[in-house]
């Protein structure tokens, strides 16, 4: 399939558009898939130009059925996703905020608050990995090196059962990284 008439409905200039408000009468199916590591492959083949990846990942929601699509105004094509369709790849902690703010392999920046709060849930592979939502129903899972990087940071809490929990405070909120394993008795 070819993706000039997708791209043909939208700007190039990099920012969101309203795709939450859209309610496109055409749908159809695009081989497209985004792989666990945030690569983008269409009809198989590596898509290697950033600038289009950022494009269509402007582009694309997650669904209530949990599915996710690529939607303009007038048409709507659901694609295939590992596992989220973002990766974290830097972190940056704000002094004068007290803010983490996390950056996508496609761009995009966040905020760690009460709106965008850390959240350990397992991959495919069954891991453990702390994500953040982005937008429209989408996520990122944390890169390996900026989940080392947070843990650095990060401090220990006692949770319910005595479960000991690793995290940071970001915009006075929690964000959690995982749970430390039980010390042998």
């Amino acid at each position: 399939m070819n993706l000039d008439p997708l791209l043909n409905h939208v700007d190039s200039d990099g920012a969101i558009p309203p795709v939450d408000r859209w309610q496109p009468t055409l749908a159809g199916v695009m081989d497209v898939e985004i792989a666990a590591d945030g690569r983008w492959f269409h009809e198989g083949s590596e898509m290697t130009r950033p600038h289009l990846v950022r494009l269509l990942s402007t582009l694309l929601r997650r669904e209530e059925d949990g599915h996710y699509y690529l939607v303009t105004p007038v048409e709507k094509q659901r694609i295939r996703v590992a596992d989220r369709p973002f990766v974290v790849v830097d972190a940056d902690y704000d002094e004068a905020s007290g803010c983490w703010w996390l950056t996508t392999h496609v761009g995009d920046r966040v905020r760690l608050d009460a709106t965008h709060r850390l959240e350990v849930t397992v991959t495919p592979e069954g891991e453990q990995v702390p994500e953040v939502p982005v937008r429209f129903g989408l996520a990122a899972r944390l890169g390996r090196n900026v989940y080392y990087r947070l843990v650095e940071s990060a401090e220990q809490r006692t949770g319910t059962g005595g479960v000991i929990e690793l995290g940071l405070l970001s915009d006075d909120c929690w964000q959690p990284l995982g749970e430390l394993p039980a010390e042998a008795s």
